[in-house]
C-alpha cells in the first residue's frame, strides 16, 4: 500500500512538471509572437561608418538595429532586426543614411506602411537594387578636383579661352543688374505660369507624342509622301526657267487684263445692263419660249413630212390669204409686248391695258373687217374656228423621231 502511494505520489509529480513546462512554453509562444522581433538581410554596395548595433529606423523614428554585417564580394549583407509589432510593405527599400559628416550612420527603411499595403514576410532579403549609400566625402573632393583641372590652366583655360568668358560676362552685365533682375522676375513668372497650366502643357504634350507614334506607325506612307514631294520638286527644278518665263507672261497678262478693265470700265459697265435688259426680256417672255420649245420638234417634223424629194418642193394646200390671217390675227397683242417691254415696270403695268384695248379696238373696227370680207363670210365680231392642232401626246426623244426620218 505503501508503495502504491509513493508511485502515485511520483506520477503526480512528473504530471505537474509537465503542465507546467507546457504553460510557460505557451507563455512563451504567445508573449514571443507579440513581442519579439522580425529580421530581414539587404545587400548594400558600401557600408562606410556603419556598425552592428547602429539604429534601424522608420521615419526618424528607432525600430531596430544591424545585427551582422558580412562582406560578399563585391556587396556587404546586413542582417537587420525589427520590432514584430512593426508592419512593413512588400516594396520597402533600405538606405543608409548619414546624419553627418563625421559620425556613425543608420538604416532607413522607406517607405512606411499604409493600410491595405501587402506586408513584407519576415526573413526576407532586398537586393542592391533596392538600396541607396549617401556620396562620400572622397567622392566629392575628387569630383571637385576633377573639375578644377578641366577648368584649369591645362583645360578648358589653357589658352585663356575661361577668363576671356569670364572677363567678357563681367563686361557685359556691368550695369545690367536691374535688367538681370527683371529677367529673373520674368523667368519666376514663367515658371509659375507653366506650373498653374500643367494640365494643358502636358495635354498638349501628349498630343504631340501621339502625332509622333502616328506618323512612326505610319512610317512607310510618310516616307513615300516626301519622296513624291522630292520628285516634284527635283521636276520643278528643272523646269524653274520655263515656269519663270510663264509667271511672268502670266504677269504681264494679268497687268494687260487690268488696264483692259480701267479703259473700257464704261463700256463693260453698258454691257452688263444690256445683258440685264435681255435677261428681263427673256424672264417675261418665259411662257413664249416655253412655248416654242414644245411647238418646234412638231413644226420641224411637219416640215419633214410636208417635203418632197422627187421635186425637191413642199407639198402644201394652205390657203395663202388663211396664212396671211392666220399671221396677222395678234398683232395687237404683239404690238403690246414690244411697247410694254421698252417701258419700265411700273409705266407698262399702268398704260399697257389701256393702250392694248386701243389698238385691239382699232383692229377690229378697221383691219379686221376688211380682212374678214377678203376671207368670206368673216365679219368683224366674228372669230374664226381654231385651227386644229398637231401637237403630238409626248415629246418626241430623238432628232430622227422630230424630223420623221425613217
Amino acid at each position: 500500500m505503501a508503495a502504491t502511494s509513493q508511485r502515485f505520489a511520483a506520477l503526480s509529480k512528473v504530471i505537474t512538471v509537465f503542465v507546467v513546462l507546457a504553460l510557460l512554453g505557451g507563455l512563451i509562444l504567445m508573449f514571443g509572437q507579440r513581442d519579439g522581433e522580425k529580421y530581414m538581410t539587404v545587400d548594400f554596395p558600401q557600408t562606410n561608418s556603419l556598425y552592428r548595433g547602429s539604429d534601424v529606423k522608420i521615419l526618424g523614428v528607432a525600430v531596430g538595429r544591424v545585427e551582422t554585417i558580412t562582406p560578399r564580394g563585391e556587396t556587404v549583407r546586413v542582417k537587420l532586426s525589427y520590432r514584430g509589432d512593426v508592419k512593413l510593405p512588400d516594396d520597402v527599400k533600405a538606405v543608409i543614411v548619414s546624419p553627418s559628416i563625421v559620425g556613425d550612420r543608420f538604416v532607413q527603411l522607406t517607405p512606411a506602411y499604409q493600410p491595405g499595403d501587402a506586408v513584407l514576410a519576415d526573413n526576407a532579403s532586398l537586393g542592391e537594387d533596392r538600396t541607396a549609400v549617401p556620396v562620400e566625402l572622397d567622392e566629392v573632393y575628387s569630383s571637385l578636383d576633377d573639375l578644377s583641372v578641366a577648368l584649369g590652366p591645362k583645360g578648358a583655360n589653357k589658352d585663356g579661352a575661361l577668363s576671356s568668358l569670364v572677363k567678357d560676362s563681367a563686361n557685359q552685365l556691368d550695369g545690367q543688374g536691374a535688367q538681370l533682375n527683371l529677367t529673373l522676375r520674368n523667368f519666376g513668372k514663367l515658371s509659375t505660369t507653366l506650373s498653374n497650366n500643367k494640365d494643358e502643357l502636358f495635354g498638349s504634350l501628349r498630343e504631340v507624342n501621339d502625332f509622333v507614334k502616328l506618323l512612326e506607325r505610319n512610317d512607310s506612307e510618310v516616307r513615300s509622301f516626301f519622296d513624291s514631294t522630292a520628285e516634284v520638286s527635283t521636276v520643278l527644278e528643272g523646269e524653274r526657267e520655263d515656269l519663270a518665263k510663264t509667271l511672268k507672261a502670266l504677269g504681264l497678262a494679268l497687268v494687260d487684263v487690268r488696264t483692259l478693265v480701267k479703259e473700257n470700265r464704261g463700256t463693260l459697265r453698258r454691257n452688263v445692263d444690256n445683258l440685264q435688259e435681255l435677261t428681263t426680256v427673256l424672264a417675261r417672255r418665259e411662257k413664249e419660249i416655253e412655248n416654242f420649245t414644245v411647238s418646234a420638234p412638231t413644226a420641224l417634223s411637219n416640215v419633214a413630212l410636208t417635203y418632197n424629194g422627187e421635186s425637191g418642193s413642199l407639198d402644201n394646200r394652205n390657203d395663202l390669204l388663211e396664212l396671211l390671217t392666220g399671221a396677222v390675227e395678234d398683232l395687237p397683242g404683239a404690238l403690246c409686248d414690244a411697247i410694254g417691254s421698252q417701258l419700265p415696270e411700273n409705266i407698262a403695268d399702268q398704260l399697257g391695258e389701256n393702250v392694248c384695248a386701243g389698238l385691239s379696238d382699232l383692229w377690229d373696227n378697221t383691219v379686221g373687217k376688211i380682212l374678214g370680207a377678203i376671207g368670206g363670210g368673216s365679219t368683224a365680231g366674228q372669230q374664226r374656228a381654231p385651227v386644229a392642232s398637231n401637237s403630238p401626246d409626248r415629246m418626241k426623244s430623238s432628232v430622227a423621231d422630230m424630223l420623221a426620218v425613217k
